[in-house]
């Protein structure tokens, strides 16, 4: 039917302009082009074949249009077949792989029909004067002014953005200088700000459509050339392949250690995935919690500084959670019982009848000796009507170990295969831990030094916070590269991509790069080359390769990422070219509270939030459980929008402050969040398409709020730890809820809409505890080291949140140490 309408159009539009005829007709033959998809660095490729009036064949090709784009291709190519034109619809989740689509099928059409494609040789130029325009970036609208002369761009100057520093906002660093020299967009893009890079482009475009600009064509493919300058041999001591947490702590490390440190990282800055995280990293701070050996303190030293501080409170539901742990079962771990019973995620009170592995029992006995002392201290003043929100929180080593055991501990879907953490690795980074707060700071870091917060799917209180002044930037960044840097001779080479390791004689000596020009890289170490190079989340084709823990119902090619686009497994893949073995590749951790639109992580935690199912109106998930219990909980009661699956509806209390790396906007954000009353949820329910009935929403909140006062049962599902109500209350001088003053008609609540996204991928490079690669065989592979996300066998199948930003920075020191050590 669409042929036939397209030639009944095209006939009419013969009939009435000869001279368009001419223009419409095809010489037959197959027509190459490129266009602009979702990938500002790899464009979309589309081969077209034509007869005489029409589209007989396409072909499409783009390496850069996962995880989104990739799967339309089917689609947009069945819609193009019979036509003489480009025009056909987006699928959703797929729109800019469309749009580049679309571009490439229109040069290819245009050169089939004998006109000049793309830029042609006439000049560029505009009607002089100043433009503004908006287009969506990462974290929101991305607004510019373009200033024109009759025949040139004078100016672009970025007037408003929130684009995350170090990321984001490098595309305007890099992007503007060539636009201005090229006199035109086309210029090439920035690894691993995709988002940002698109939305300058877009915006730029537009004002110069606004600006009459006389050939848009060259506008658009206007761009500065770049050539391989000649090859670079480099040495080093130590090569340290990516430049997040793990490896800028890796190199720092390796810097105090006397070594000289070469840096590659493909992005065009230091940061990777651990600048767009929650940033976070959980270790308990022994000053700020309970002390067998002094009770009843309410106050504790950091002796790194010196300043005494106040000792954090319990909450809500931690005792209860001791008490379920006091009680689990010794055991060994009974796997049997789950062939023919449902294993649930995150039922740790049924998983605790079970038993546990042998090689946590000793951890599990020396927790239970801890516990039952605090509540030996606690329960009587319990009794006596003290509420648990004035005790001070327990919290071991021995109880973040063994959290991350059972939060990890996962079946496969067809309950053939069990995962959790190695024992002696999970030890060593949460040992490894306790110093590195003081490490960080002896380096210019600055943290909080009295709270111990929690975010989501933590499981507790531990959380430990940079400061909103300097951030994850400073902190973990600025910090560790001025010790690297104190080295004149150390170097941090970026857009830099690492192809392949060096190796001689069965020994890893170095590192293949190529620099964003074409310029060849060779990097030789002469102690080692440590892999810091982070997961694939992004690369959706690998997390689905050997998935064994998601059903595809689910997980899928349409699935989103919250993390950037530069991390794809490339490390992974290297290490394996020489032999790595991986495990743990079937098990990927979703993020359940990400942006509907783009997947992006949002930040927050689930104690002082509830949760509704948007179509019933009732809770349908303790808000506080592990991330995997959480999305997987959405996906089963959420809604689809616009493609994407699993979105559910937040709601908590205006005044609520986020952590550190994102305070919302005031305002609206359409489509994330709103600030509404309960009297505004019907309009903003029927906007939304929200079936849920308002009253049953407000009546589910009121629950929830009472059950957190203590005043009732959790409604629909229950809560192990809650920090605060939706609604508005006054406490009480002994920090009890003055129920009296609730009011919740009068409270402005947050209202997120977010959906599962791929975050963590647990699988990676086998190592050993001192951060070796080991082969197949258990053998270690001479001179290469790993550390982060890269690496496997750490969380099991499922990561706590917090227990990354930790884990990178001791693995990357750990790595470092080794490296020294093997060469003494």
């Amino acid at each position: 039917m669409k042929k036939v309408v397209a030639l009944l159009l095209g006939l009419c539009l013969l009939l009435s302009s000869m001279a368009f005829a001419e223009a419409a007709a095809f010489t037959p033959g197959t027509y190459e082009a490129t266009g602009k998809g979702y990938s500002e660095t790899d464009p979309v490729t589309v081969k077209v074949t034509v007869d005489e009036g029409a589209i007989t064949a396409v072909e499409i090709e783009g390496a850069g249009e996962l995880p989104f784009g990739q799967p339309a291709f089917p689609t947009y190519i069945e819609a193009l077949i019979g036509r003489s034109d480009a025009e056909i619809d987006a699928v959703a989740g797929a729109t800019m792989t469309h749009d580049g689509v679309v571009e490439a099928v229109e040069k290819a059409l245009a050169e089939a029909r004998g006109e000049e494609t793309a830029a042609s040789d006439a000049a560029v130029a505009f009607t002089a004067g100043e433009y503004t325009a908006t287009a969506d970036g990462y974290n929101g609208p991305v607004t510019v002014k373009v200033t024109y002369a009759e025949d040139k761009i004078d100016a672009i100057e970025v007037v408003d953005s929130v684009e995350t520093g170090h990321v984001g906002t490098l595309a305007y660093d890099i992007m503007i200088p060539e636009m201005l020299e090229a006199n035109g967009s086309g210029v090439d893009g920035v690894s691993g700000a995709t988002f940002t890079t698109r939305a300058l482009r877009n915006a730029v475009n537009d004002t110069a459509e606004q600006a009459a600009c006389t050939n848009l064509d060259a506008f658009k493919a206007a761009k500065v050339e770049h050539v391989a300058g000649d090859p670079i041999e480099l040495d080093y001591d130590v090569v340290v392949v990516g430049a997040g947490g793990a490896g800028m702590a890796a190199a720092a490390q390796a810097t105090q250690e006397g070594n000289t440190v070469l840096v590659l990282e493909k992005n065009a800055e230091v940061g990777g995935n651990t600048l767009v995280s929650g940033g976070q990293y959980q270790s308990v701070m022994p000053y700020l919690v309970w002390d067998p050996a002094d009770p009843d303190a309410t106050t504790g030293v950091y002796e790194h500084n010196g300043q005494t501080y106040d000792k954090v409170k319990s909450v809500q539901g931690c005792i209860d959670e001791l008490k379920m742990i006091l009680d689990w079962n010794e055991e060994p771990f009974d796997e049997a019982w789950y062939q023919d019973n449902e294993f649930v995620a995150g039922d740790a009170k049924e998983l605790s009848k079970h038993g546990v592995h042998a090689e946590y029992l000793p951890v599990l006995q020396a927790l239970k000796a801890e516990i039952q002392e605090y509540l030996d201290w606690a329960q009587p003043q319990l009794d006596a009507g003290v509420s648990e929100n004035q005790l001070t929180l327990f919290s071991t080593l021995n109880l973040h170990i063994f959290q991350t055991y059972y939060g990890g501990l996962r079946q496969s879907a067809d309950k053939s295969e069990w995962i959790y953490g190695d024992v002696d690795l999970v030890k060593q980074f949460i040992e490894g831990g306790q110093g590195l707060k003081e490490w960080l700071e002896d380096q210019g870091a600055e943290f909080y030094e009295d709270s111990q917060q929690t975010l989501i799917g933590a499981l507790w209180y531990r959380e430990n916070e940079f400061t909103r002044e300097q951030g994850r930037w400073g902190a973990y960044f600025v910090a560790p590269m001025s010790t690297i840097l104190s080295n004149e001779a150390n170097q941090i080479l970026t857009r830099t991509t690492a192809n392949e390791l060096i190796l001689e004689d069965g020994r890893v000596v170095g590192v293949k790069a190529t620099q964003f020009d074409g310029t060849e890289v060779t990097a030789r170490a002469a102690k080692g080359v440590i892999l810091t190079t982070g997961g694939y989340a992004a690369n959706i084709d690998m997390v689905l390769e050997d998935n064994v823990y998601w059903s595809t119902e689910y997980l899928s090619t349409a699935t989103k990422t919250t993390n950037r686009s530069s991390q794809v497994g490339d490390g992974i893949r290297m290490a394996e070219a020489v032999g790595a073995a991986t495990t743990g590749m079937g098990f990927t951790q979703l993020m359940p509270i990400s942006w509907v639109d783009n997947g992006n992580l949002a930040f927050g935690g689930g104690n002082y939030a509830c949760w509704i199912n948007p179509t019933t109106g009732h809770r349908f998930v303790d808000e506080g459980s592990e991330r995997d219990v959480l999305s997987l909980a959405e996906f089963r009661n959420g809604m689809e929008v616009n493609g994407t699956k699993g979105v559910f509806l937040e709601f908590y209390n205006k005044e609520q402050m986020m952590p550190a790396p994102m305070q919302l906007a005031e305002g609206d954000f359409p489509g994330r969040y709103y600030r509404r009353t309960i009297a505004e949820l019907p309009e903003l329910f029927a906007e939304l398409g929200v079936e849920a009935d308002p009253d049953t929403v407000i009546e589910t909140i009121r629950a929830y709020d009472m059950a957190v006062m203590g005043q009732g049962e959790y409604p629909d599902v229950g809560k192990a730890i809650a920090s605060r109500t939706v609604g508005n209350v006054e406490l009480n001088e002994d920090g009890s809820y003055n129920v009296d003053s609730y009011d919740l008609d009068n409270t402005v609540m947050t209202i997120r809409l977010m959906a599962p996204s791929t975050h963590h991928t647990m699988g990676g490079v086998v190592v050993d505890t001192e951060r070796h690669v080991l082969n197949a065989d258990g053998e270690i592979i001479p001179g290469l080291y790993a550390a982060g996300e890269v690496t496997g066998g750490i969380h099991g199948g499922n990561r706590l949140g917090g227990n990354a930003i930790v884990e990178i920075f001791v693995s990357g020191r750990t790595a470092a140490m080794a490296v020294t050590a093997d060469n003494e």
